[in-house]
């Protein structure tokens, strides 16, 4: 699969220097997944990076949490990420350590289609957020949404007419000017309160060029983001392409003495980058620097977990050091084992509990629907005066191909998930596993038949009798293998659905869309479905 980043890949090639001793060719043949590492044990028994013994094991965030973006605000610190299609979308999450993060809530609710890498970044006391978005299928545009207080509420969207251009990268030169970095890469300056272009588009940087032996993607300069320190602009960039082969993307660095230029390539390019598909990430790349609570400083980028491309690209924490001669390097290596923690920083909440009793509205934070229409939210009713307490869910479109489902990101290699699902009208409900429209396997039922899904298409030979207007179904995923149950009894006895399902193909690398495989609730036909009780675990490794 092509990247949908070399669409916007620079025209302008780079010099090229010769790979390092360190930076061998391996290949990128993908290979079984390396023994298991021992994350720390959270909320649910899900994956936590912080050890407790002063250590930490990547990610810090685990599951789809792609492109990070993160700000140092005083002691806080704040990151979001791509959402694509998810709405509410631009969750941000917290810290004070870099470590342990916990999900504030969502920034963005109106609809713009998938969006990108973006960018969230403080100047004179707002914060703001820069969008790359393709409203309704149009021409590519970045947009802006900005808040008072990072916790909301959140401006509208703001639209730049910044035409075909994504990865914004804020940063405000030496003459006071805001300016947006992006792919390419190219600047634009800013109006004084960032809202709206003030110039032209032109070109900013011709980046490192890797040696043409390498196994990569494609070129395709994107997610700039920069850094003033010490009387230099530092810009990282990544190359090499998002996904592909596990050896493709990569994090490479320039500086210059004025946000203008001229740029010169750091000479340890690149400075992240898998090597071997044997390593326990792949695909590493997309960065920032920021300092940690007690003067140290980091990277901050995403990577596939080997064997496991469904659960998204990962969010991940290295280390850096500045040398003697004004550059910097990564000190992590593969990142297989645990890594010293940030020093200074004070533990925090981590993570977030996945089990709902639909007591309290927890869109965005949780739950979010796949591409939703402008209008998606009105089929949304909570109950909470009920008991139990419930989400009414709407019926839309005939099966789970042509309507929007909830969704929940999970970032666990294994995992257990279970719901309650009553019909009211002639709809028909179920449990999914959901990549897009057109990769989801699932169990459902319609008053009238268990149905079954997969390969995003309805097994109709599994199909079975079942007269029920309220079912209990719990899915497994054991390391991309799926298994379904369905209780009548409010799970007194529990029915083995007769078909397993393995999944591990379903990524974007196969299906494009840089998404994850979710846990999905769908309704269809006419009517509606009561949800109560979703309970989720994570399982041992």
């Amino acid at each position: 699969m092509i990247s949908r980043r070399v669409l916007f890949k620079a025209a302008a090639a780079g010099t090229v220097a010769l790979p390092a001793a360190s930076m061998s060719q391996a290949a990128a043949a993908p290979c079984p997944p390396a023994p298991v590492p021992r994350w720390g044990r959270g909320i649910e028994g899900q994956r936590k990076a912080d050890l407790g013994d002063g250590t930490y094991l990547n990610p810090i965030v685990a599951g789809d949490h792609p492109d990070p973006t993160i700000l140092k605000d005083g002691a806080d610190y704040y990151m979001t990420f791509s959402s694509f299609y998810s709405y509410p979308g631009l969750v941000i999450w917290h810290s004070t350590d870099l470590v342990n993060w916990a999900p504030i809530g969502p920034a963005l609710s109106k609809p713009l289609g998938t969006i990108w890498a973006v960018d969230l970044c403080k100047q004179n006391g707002r914060y703001f957020i820069y969008i790359p978005a393709a409203p309704d299928g149009s021409s590519w545009s970045i947009y802006a949404i900005w808040a008072d207080d990072i916790r909301g509420p959140w401006s509208d969207p703001v639209d730049l007419q910044i035409r075909g251009c994504i990865d914004p990268g804020h940063a405000v030169g030496e003459d006071g000017k805001r300016y947006l970095f992006v792919n390419g890469i190219r600047k634009i300056r800013l109006t004084d309160d960032g809202l709206a272009a003030d110039g032209a588009l032109e070109h900013a940087y011709s980046p490192w060029r890797y040696p043409d032996d390498w196994v990569v993607e494609n070129f395709a300069p994107e997610g700039p983001k920069l850094l003033r320190r010490g009387g230099w602009f530092y810009l990282v960039t990544a190359v090499g392409g998002t996904s592909g082969p596990p050896t493709g993307h990569m994090v490479i660095a320039a500086r210059s003495r004025s946000i203008h230029g001229p740029w010169e390539h750091c000479p340890r390019n690149p400075l992240v980058r898998t090597v071997d598909a044997s390593e326990p990430w792949w695909s590493k790349g997309h960065a920032t620097l920021v300092e940690g609570p007690a003067g140290d400083w980091w990277m901050v980028y995403h990577g596939y977990e080997n064997g496991f491309r469904t659960l998204g690209r990962q969010t991940l924490l290295e280390p850096i050091e500045w040398t003697a001669d004004g550059w910097f390097r990564a000190t992590g290596g593969d990142l297989s084992k645990p890594l010293r923690k940030p020093k200074g920083g004070r533990a925090g909440a981590a993570g977030q509990p996945l089990s709902d009793d639909f007591s309290r509205n927890r869109f965005g934070v949780q739950w979010s629907f796949h591409d939703p229409a402008p209008d998606e939210m009105a089929r949304v009713k909570y109950e909470t005066t009920a008991a139990p307490a419930a989400l009414l869910l709407r019926a839309k479109g005939k099966s789970p191909a042509d309507s929007a489902p909830l969704t929940c990101p999970v970032g666990e290699r294994a995992y257990e998930a279970e719901v309650t699902l009553e019909l009211q009208g002639d709809a028909e409900a179920g449990l999914l596993l959901f990549y897009n429209h057109k990769a989801f396997v699932g169990v459902g039922f319609d008053g009238g038949a268990i149905r079954t899904y997969s390969a995003a298409e309805e097994q109709g030979w599994m199909k079975k009798p079942f007269a029920g207007r309220k079912l209990r179904v719990r899915l497994t995923n054991d390391r991309n293998v799926v298994t379904y149950r369905y209780s009548d009894d409010d799970g007194a006895t529990w029915q083995l659905h007769g078909l397993r399902m393995e999944v591990s193909g379903m990524h974007h690398n196969v299906f494009g869309g840089f998404l994850s495989l979710k846990i999905g609730i769908y309704c269809t036909g006419r009517g509606a479905v009561r949800i109560t009780r979703f309970a989720f675990r994570a399982l041992p490794d």
